[in-house]
């Protein structure tokens, strides 16, 4: 190919430039495949999905779902349960309540069985049923389709007049719709974010912190005003990009499920092919597109099963709306496995599920027993920052720190013992029943002291703690150190202290 040229073109004649093809128009994909994400237009620009108002006995079960979930969200932290809000996560005093259940900071490692359970029973509900946990329970879901949609569709109306209204130029009743519309998702955002403040600090705090100066809690503010932000942005605009671009649920259910995994899909053999009502050897499905406009991902579950779909069911109970108007059989698409869809057998049992079955059972019972031996009061013993052990004129003594921590809500006196301690050992501190107040806690030392002249060398002694009832006991081990007792009997000696 040869350069271009650099002289001026002849007098009277200007400078022709190719036209640079323009860029694809970001139309909206009407008919989805599997091949590309429908809610993103070939520009890369952002489409916005309108799923339809759909009825039937899966919506009525997931909108029932959701607002039970929604209603446990928001009355937790008002009910109280052992003198504190039945979920309060205190991060300031390092107490966790659940229940009337209550955690102190040692007993985190708990957290371990709580997460690893929940992740061997999300295992295996989705080798059983699929995505069901998205479709039902997913915060985002639930969030989504019964709170912030539910705003949509009162302000805006239904699918097709949501659609107009896009499509319509921004007149003074659009104006004051998407005014009313955002305000309520901004003022739902804010009620939300301080409940789940409300989980950490309290419900009369997160008051008292409204009440006050921003300046006052300012990490709270920020805190609340990101969060809020977040959420707007989430459920105002990302809404389904989340579950399709960051979850990464979706992505990891073709490594969970097999072709015997309960997931929603299409008869193919009793759909195929499509056609209208009246078609000569046409299949069930009529090819309405019914299924395509109430899924909140935009998908054609016609396709098979795709990474967008989150199990939600809208497209059963759109499907099966039209076969009882056409007088068709219901179930063309329904919950079955892909070895049912081709007229197989499903397997309930087979290796994942025991694999995945037998994990969570053992972690429920490493859980239970983790649980069990969680007393209502935590104790430590530490030696005393400095010296490991005094050797005076007339003795030998150690120094221990003991923590008591109540977990009660009420005051309790604890009895501290020692056991197994050598003759002449004298014990001074944490000797008589300590007082500890309601989710207190006490610190204090415990000195060990043994005359030289019974010294005979290093010791281990069980510091026991029970309540008054000794209802619990629980002990530590804790070691006096000390000198060589023979060098200590030959400095005796020669000091002329007789043993």
């Amino acid at each position: 190919m040869s350069a271009p040229s650099l002289n001026p073109p002849p007098s009277g004649e200007k400078f022709s430039r190719p036209t640079p093809p323009k860029p694809a128009a970001s139309a909206a994909r009407h008919a989805p495949q599997r091949d590309f994400v429908t809610t993103i237009n070939d520009d890369g620009s952002r489409y916005f999905l309108h799923p339809a108002d759909v009825r039937g006995w899966f919506s009525r079960w997931r909108r029932f779902t959701g607002l039970f979930l929604v209603a446990v969200y928001l009355l937790l932290p008002w009910i109280p349960a052992g003198g504190y809000p039945a979920v309060f996560l205190d991060l300031a005093e390092r107490r966790f309540h659940f229940f009337g259940y209550t955690l102190a900071a040692q007993d985190t490692w708990l957290l371990f069985f709580g997460l690893t359970g929940m992740g061997f029973g999300l295992f295996f509900l989705t080798a059983l049923l699929g995505r069901v946990w998205c479709g039902y329970a997913c915060p985002q879901t639930v969030f989504l389709d019964h709170i912030y949609r539910r705003i949509e569709r009162m302000i805006d109306g239904d699918a097709p007049a949501r659609r107009q209204l896009d499509a319509a130029p921004l007149d003074a009743v659009k104006t004051a719709k998407r005014v009313l519309k955002h305000a309520l998702y901004i003022v739902t955002s804010l009620v939300i974010t301080h409940l789940f403040l409300a989980y950490f600090v309290s419900i009369p705090e997160v008051w008292h912190m409204m009440s006050a100066a921003p300046a006052e809690h300012w990490a709270a503010f920020l805190f609340v005003f990101i969060a809020a932000g977040a959420l707007y942005f989430n459920f105002a605009w990302f809404r389904e990009q989340l579950c399709i671009v960051i979850c990464p649920y979706g992505r990891m259910q073709s490594a969970l499920s097999d072709d015997h995994t309960m997931t929603i899909g299409y008869d193919s053999q009793r759909g195929e092919p499509r056609g209208k009502v009246g078609t000569v050897n046409a299949g069930a499905c009529i090819d309405c597109n019914r299924c395509v406009q109430v899924c909140p991902t935009g998908i054609d579950i016609r396709h098979g099963m795709q990474l967008e779909c989150i199990g939600c069911a809208a497209c059963i109970d759109a499907c099966d709306e039209i076969m009882t108007k056409v007088k068709r059989p219901t179930g063309l698409i329904r919950y079955d496995s892909l070895v049912g869809l081709n007229g197989g057998k499903t397997r309930w049992m087979r290796p994942r599920t025991i694999l995945y079955g037998v994990l969570l059972l053992i972690g429920i019972a490493v859980a239970s027993f983790a649980f069990s031996t969680v007393k209502p009061v935590t104790f430590m013993v530490t030696r005393m920052s400095g010296a490991a052990y005094f050797v005076g004129r007339d003795d030998v003594r150690n120094q221990f720190l003991v923590r008591l921590l109540n977990k009660r809500n009420v005051p309790t006196n604890f009895i501290v013992t020692l056991q197994d301690l050598p003759a002449h050992v004298q014990q001074n501190g944490f000797s008589a029943p300590v007082a500890v107040g309601p989710m207190a806690e006490q610190v204090g030392p415990l000195v060990l002291v043994v005359d030289r002249k019974f010294y005979t060398g290093p010791f281990k002694a069980t510091l026991v703690i029970q309540d008054e009832t000794k209802a619990f006991t629980l002990s530590r081990p804790i070691e006096f150190l000390g000198p060589d007792a023979q060098l200590l009997q030959q400095e005796d000696a020669a000091r002329g202290i007789k043993r």
